[in-house]
């Protein structure tokens, strides 16, 4: 074939390509110059300097033709309508709801139309979980069914025809998070999704050891053992709003390594910024500290005066039918029960700690309020109260 027959046939190939739809707007302008560069280098190859001019315009073109069906819709071009739930009210009632542990709590779902037939599931939303376990309840509007580890705790509320929130009672550290309520009506189906808080607190917690003992699954259990888990890096970020500073990394739930710093300064980084400081997702089995979180509990802590060893603190704490706080339930009662006391006192873990809401001098010298602690003394030591817990 001759070289201006060729370019003919490029050419043809190019318009009936548009016009037939062959080359739709996502068509890659690489794929394109692929083949007219080809077709090029081929004249070339063949001495048609004047038909490689050709070839080259041809290009431009093209690159101008696919650029134009590529470009964004007009200003003046309406925009696409938000899609309109059929039967769900959207948004929900709520978008959130906030409640400390131990309490009820119903997370909102109303239909704006009752179909004569149709499902309601809901759903938790975890990432690290998939399969039939996430599914909290399911109902036909006559009868329900419950699932996994929730579903005891899970009901539907029906305070009206039209009403389909879930209700779930004594809340758990672990519920926390996003959900769905999904209905689903022959083969129609739609979701309006609600985020349930935990109103808690965050903690450092260092082992007796010292600093950056634990691996991630060390620091998961040692939380858990004081009434806590590890934290999320929301709650992490919500303590640091609310005043956490602290210049140790420890894990989160999700494995990555993070500290909130207040006031920046050379001893916790370099970075003149104020906020949370990630090391990102760490191999697990490296050693930091740890971020536990925990609520309010159902019992209260008290503490008793004197100067016991830790045995004796302990014995103390038996003798009034309780037993020696865990860290977790001391910063719960600073933080839900507003808990002052200015004395150190022995806990479970062998460290002593003293809770502050009311800043002053005498009391550890810090002018924000916390639980302050002086470490993990020798247990041998007849210097401090004790902190009991009576459930």
């Amino acid at each position: 074939m001759s070289s201006r027959s060729q370019v003919s046939a490029l050419s043809f190939f190019v318009a009936e390509s548009f016009s037939s739809g062959l080359f739709s707007i996502s068509f890659s302008l690489v794929s394109v110059g692929v083949i007219v560069t080809f077709y090029c280098f081929n004249l070339v190859g063949a001495g048609a300097t004047s038909i490689v001019m050709k070839c080259l315009v041809t290009l431009l073109l093209t690159s101008s033709c696919i650029a134009s069906s590529s470009a964004p819709d007009s200003p003046n071009k309406a925009a696409a309508a938000p899609r309109t739930l059929k039967y769900l009210l959207e948004p929900p009632v709520y978008a959130e709801v906030v409640a400390p542990r131990g309490e009820n709590v119903t997370l909102p779902c109303i239909l704006r139309a009752n179909p004569s037939q149709y499902t309601v599931k809901w759903t938790k939303m975890e990432v690290e979980k998939v399969g039939p376990e996430n599914i909290i309840i399911i109902s036909n509007g006559r009868a329900c069914k419950r699932y996994g580890h929730l579903g005891p705790r899970a009901s539907l509320r029906k305070a009206h025809v039209l009403d389909a929130s879930l209700q779930l009672s004594r809340l758990e550290l672990e519920d926390g998070g996003r959900y769905r309520c999904q209905l689903i009506h022959d083969l129609h189906d739609e979701s309006v999704f609600i985020s349930l808080r935990i109103e808690g607190v965050v903690f450092p917690y260092q082992s007796k050891n010292g600093r950056y003992r634990f691996t991630y699954t060390e620091a998961k259990q040692a939380c858990e053992e004081q009434d806590g888990r590890l934290a999320s890096q929301e709650q992490l970020y919500r303590a640091w709003t609310e005043g956490l500073d602290w210049c140790n990394a420890g894990w989160l739930w999700d494995g990555t390594v993070q500290y909130p710093i207040i006031v920046p300064r050379p001893a916790c980084g370099l970075e003149t910024f104020s906020g949370l400081r990630s090391y990102g997702s760490k191999d697990k089995e490296h050693h930091f500290d740890a971020f536990c979180f925990t609520s309010q509990t159902s019992g209260s802590v008290f503490f008793l005066s004197g100067s016991f060893s830790f045995q004796q603190a302990e014995n103390a704490c038996r003798h009034q039918g309780a037993q020696l706080a865990l860290v977790g339930q001391l910063y719960a009662a600073w933080r839900f029960r507003k808990y002052d006391r200015c004395d150190g006192g022995w806990l479970k873990d062998g460290s002593v700690r003293f809770p502050i809401n009311n800043p002053r001098r005498r009391c550890g010298g810090l002018p924000a309020a916390g639980v302050r602690s002086l470490g993990f003394p020798d247990k041998a030591a007849h210097l401090y109260g004790a902190y009991c817990y009576n459930s």
